[in-house]
């Protein structure tokens, strides 16, 4: 047996990193399908496994996944299953947004972070393509930022073109497992080859018709950096479905409505119609931002997360 982490994973084949260098190519072990009923992938990039070698099979064979300390997941698209576990065992999840070319709507960045907070994972949001911007997108940027740095995130803004604010996204990156994540085309891939060119990761032009991305990067894979972090690309995602989140905890995920719902005067308030809820009297007075209230009522409601992307 030998001990590796999965560094890629194509739904049949994996990559697994022995030591430092040593890559090796992997099925996974018949009876681990079917111990994740709820997931479509057993095996997440991130994961750390036990290997078993058969003689003379090129391949190893996955035979156990130990335990995470964490991992992040999205509804899938699959309808036979559940979720989708986008990575495992990070030290922090990295949310690139764009204002223009493609558009991250708030609704987006909010369950991202929900999710992020649900799961105990450290989120940055990292706005790129800022040599884009005019005086409109510069004056929504700073709305924006407004909003998630006031509630007590960190925001870094870049331009993985003209290398901008690239120092910062360098040490924030440093030593540790960084999971990237967003839409297509807001450029992930660029902002890896702009730090490590030698990755020489492939990318792809925004649609002038549609201002959309396509997706580039077709499985979630996590790169060695020359910093001493890893960093786990993800394919673009359009829509994030939050799943396995109990209606009467949604608030928990949300810092600023959390902190505020200790003054509510019912301690099982829900904080959408109730009498005396602090939350509510918050958002009369611009104490928690209507876009942020509007995307935690969607998610209690139990919207769909189609309409946000």
């Amino acid at each position: 047996m030998k001990k590796g982490v999965v560094i890629k994973s194509t739904g049949s084949l994996y990559l697994v990193r022995i030591g430092s260098d040593e890559v090796i190519p992997c099925k996974i072990k018949g009876s681990l399908r079917t111990k994740s009923i709820k997931s479509t992938n057993p095996v997440a990039v991130g994961d750390q496994v036990l290997l078993a070698f058969q003689k003379n099979d090129q391949f190893g064979i996955i035979s156990e996944v130990l335990d995470r300390k964490n991992y992040i997941i999205r509804k899938s698209s699959n309808l036979s299953r559940q979720t989708h576990v986008i990575a495992a065992n990070i030290d922090q999840a990295l949310l690139i947004v764009t204002i223009i070319r493609p558009r991250t709507t708030l609704r987006f960045i909010d369950r991202f972070l929900a999710t992020a907070e649900a799961y105990r994972i450290p989120a940055i949001l990292v706005f790129n393509k800022i040599d884009l911007y005019g005086k409109e997108e510069n004056a929504e940027l700073a709305s924006t930022l407004n909003i998630y740095e006031k509630i007590g995130y960190r925001c870094l803004k870049v331009s993985a073109l003209t290398g901008q604010g690239m120092e910062g996204f360098d040490d924030i990156l440093s030593g540790r497992v960084s999971l990237l994540s967003g839409n297509s085309g807001v450029g992930k891939s660029s902002l890896i080859n702009r730090m490590e060119p030698s990755l020489n990761l492939k990318t792809e032009k925004i649609s002038d018709y549609h201002l959309k991305g396509k997706h580039t990067t077709t499985f979630s894979e996590m790169h060695k950096l020359s910093n001493g972090g890893f960093i786990i690309d993800t394919p673009g995602i359009k829509g994030f479905g939050l799943v396995n989140m109990d209606k009467d905890e949604i608030f928990h995920f949300f810092p600023e409505i959390f902190k505020i719902s200790h003054q509510c005067k019912y301690y099982n308030c829900l904080h959408t119609s109730e009498p005396g809820c602090a939350v509510m009297e918050a958002l009369r007075n611009d104490q928690i931002n209507l876009s942020r209230y509007e995307s935690y009522y969607s998610i209690f409601m139990g919207d769909q997360d189609e309409k946000y992307r």
